[in-house]
C-alpha cells in the first residue's frame, strides 16, 4: 500500500514546477513580432527632448519606429526577425544632405582650386556639355548612392539633368531623396531651352507623385541663370503639385553684383519680388545675403542650405549662419557635388560648420556641435519639409537609422556623444544604415547595391570623361 502512494507523490512532486511554468509562461504578454531591432549601443534621438539613451534599443515594424527604449524593455516586448547589434556605437537619425549634385561625383578632381565662375564656365560647363547623358547620370548616381550610404546619408537633395533616372537609381538603392529637374536659361543635355526644362520637370513630378522616397520638384539652376518669366513659371509649377522649389541663391559677389546691375536689388529681394521665394523653397549656399536679405527669408519661410566645405573651397565666403540662426531660419547641411567638395561625407560637412564659424566669429559658441548635428538630421528635415517622417528617432517617424562606430583608438575615450559625433566621427565610422526601415548596410557589407559593379561602371565613364574633357583643350 505504501509503494503507490511515494510514487504518486513522486508524480505530483515532478508535475507541480511544470505546471507553474506553463503558468507562469501563459501570464507573461506575448512579444510582438517586428522586422528589426538595433539595440546595445547609445541611441542619440534628436527628439525635442535631446534624449540620449545609454544603452538603448530601437523596435522597427516595416518601415516605421515602433518603439525606444533601453535594452530590456525592446526584449520584454518585441521578438526580431533581424537584430542589429549596436554595442560599441552610437545610433542615431540618418543624415539628410540638403544640397548635392549626384552625378557630379563622375567630375570629381576634375578641376581644383579656381573660384565658382571660372571652374564652371571653363570646366565644368564644357565637360557636361560633351559628357552628360542618361547613362552617365545613371552611373555617376549610383557611385554617389554607394558612398551615401556608406557614410551615413539616408535622405539627399539633389538638382541636376535627368532627374528622372536619379530618381530610378536613388530608388532602387533605397535612399530617400528631394530631386528637382533642373531648369535653366542655356540648352543642357535633357533640354533645348527652359521650356523644354519645365516640360520635364512637370512630367518628373507626374511620374513619381506620391513615391515613398522620392519627392520630386523643379529646380531652377538660380537668379542669375533663369529670366523671371521662367521662374514664375517655376513658381507654378510648385503651387500646382503642392512640390518644394530647390534653387542657388548668392552662392558668389559675382552672382550679386549680376542680378543688382539687372534688377537693381539683391538677389534675395528680387526673388521676393516675383513671388518664387516661399515655405518649401530650400535656397543652396546663401553666403552673400544682407541682414534685410535674412529678414525675407524668415517672413517667406524659406530655407537655407548651407555648403561650408564648397563655399571655403571655392572661395565663395562664408555664410551668415549664425545671423540665419538667431533670425529663426531653417538651416540644413549639404555637401554641394563632389566636383566641387570633393566628397559627399556629412560628418565632414558637420564638423566644418561647426569650425568655420568659430573661426570666422572668433565665437566658440557660434556653431556648437549640437547646432552642428541638429543642421544635419531635423533643421535639415524641416528644410525639406520632411520633418514629420524623418529628422529623429520616435515613434511613428519612418526608420532612417544608422549605426556609429565609437569603439576605436580614435573614438576613445568618449565623454560627449554628440561632441564626438561631430568633432570625431568620419563617414567610414558608419557600421550599418537603414532607410524606411530597410537596412541597406549592414557591418559595411552592401545589400542594395554591388559595390565592385558600381565602382567599375564608373572607372570605365571616367575614361570617356577624361577624352571628352581633353578633347575641349
Amino acid at each position: 500500500m505504501g509503494q503507490p502512494q511515494h510514487r504518486s507523490f513522486r508524480i505530483r512532486h515532478i508535475l507541480l514546477p511544470v505546471i507553474l511554468i506553463a503558468v507562469a509562461s501563459c501570464s507573461r504578454p506575448a512579444r510582438r513580432p517586428v522586422s528589426l531591432v538595433i539595440t546595445g549601443g547609445g541611441v542619440v534621438t534628436m527628439d525635442p527632448a535631446h534624449r540620449i539613451l545609454s544603452p538603448g534599443a530601437v523596435a522597427v515594424d516595416g518601415r516605421d519606429i515602433v518603439a525606444v527604449g533601453t535594452p530590456g524593455e525592446i526584449a520584454r516586448q518585441f521578438s526580431a526577425a533581424e537584430t542589429i547589434d549596436a554595442a560599441g556605437a552610437l545610433v542615431l537619425p540618418g543624415l539628410v544632405n540638403t544640397h548635392t549634385h549626384a552625378p557630379m561625383v563622375m567630375y570629381r578632381g576634375l578641376a581644383d582650386d579656381l573660384a565658382l565662375m571660372d571652374w564652371l564656365q571653363k570646366y565644368i560647363f564644357p565637360a557636361e556639355a560633351k559628357t552628360v547623358s542618361a547613362e552617365m547620370v545613371r552611373i555617376g548616381t549610383r557611385l554617389a548612392a554607394l558612398e551615401m550610404i556608406q557614410s551615413g546619408t539616408t535622405t539627399f537633395a539633389d538638382m541636376y539633368y535627368f532627374e528622372d533616372e536619379i530618381a530610378r537609381a536613388t530608388r532602387a538603392a533605397g535612399l530617400r531623396a528631394v530631386l528637382g529637374q533642373s531648369v535653366i536659361g542655356f540648352p543642357v543635355a535633357d533640354a533645348k531651352t527652359p521650356a523644354d526644362g519645365l516640360a520635364r520637370a512637370e512630367a518628373f513630378i507626374k511620374e513619381f507623385a506620391g513615391d515613398d522616397l522620392i519627392t520630386p520638384a523643379p529646380a531652377p539652376h538660380s537668379p542669375y541663370t533663369v529670366d523671371e518669366a521662367t521662374l514664375r513659371a517655376v513658381r507654378g509649377l510648385a503651387d500646382r503639385y503642392k512640390t518644394p522649389i530647390l534653387i542657388h541663391l548668392a552662392e558668389t559677389e559675382d552672382e550679386v553684383a549680376i542680378v543688382r546691375a539687372r534688377h537693381k536689388m539683391t538677389p534675395t529681394a528680387w526673388l521676393e519680388s516675383i513671388g518664387l521665394l516661399g515655405p518649401g523653397v530650400v535656397a543652396a549656399h546663401g553666403v552673400w545675403l544682407t541682414d534685410e536679405d535674412i529678414g525675407i527669408l524668415k517672413r517667406t519661410g524659406a530655407s537655407v542650405s548651407h555648403n561650408p566645405e564648397s563655399n571655403m573651397k571655392l572661395a565663395s565666403g562664408t555664410a551668415p549662419v549664425p545671423k540665419y540662426l538667431a533670425a529663426g531660419v531653417t538651416v540644413g547641411l549639404g555637401t554641394d557635388g563632389a566636383a566641387s567638395n570633393n566628397d559627399l561625407d556629412m560628418f565632414e560637412a558637420m564638423r566644418q560648420a561647426a569650425l568655420l564659424h568659430k573661426h570666422a566669429s572668433r565665437d566658440p559658441q557660434a556653431v556648437p556641435a549640437a547646432t552642428a548635428l541638429e543642421m544635419a538630421t531635423m533643421a535639415g528635415a524641416r528644410a525639406l519639409g520632411l520633418d514629420k517622417a524623418i529628422g529623429s528617432i520616435e515613434v511613428g517617424k519612418r526608420a532612417d537609422l544608422i549605426v556609429v562606430a565609437m569603439d576605436g583608438a580614435r573614438q576613445t575615450p568618449m565623454y560627449n556623444p554628440v561632441s564626438h559625433l561631430v568633432y570625431v566621427a568620419r563617414g567610414g565610422d558608419v557600421r550599418s544604415t537603414v532607410v524606411n526601415g530597410k537596412v541597406l548596410m549592414r557591418d559595411r557589407r552592401m545589400r542594395t547595391l554591388d559595390e565592385r559593379v558600381v565602382i567599375a561602371d564608373a572607372r570605365a565613364l571616367a575614361l570617356k570623361v577624361r577624352e571628352a574633357v581633353a578633347a575641349t583643350r
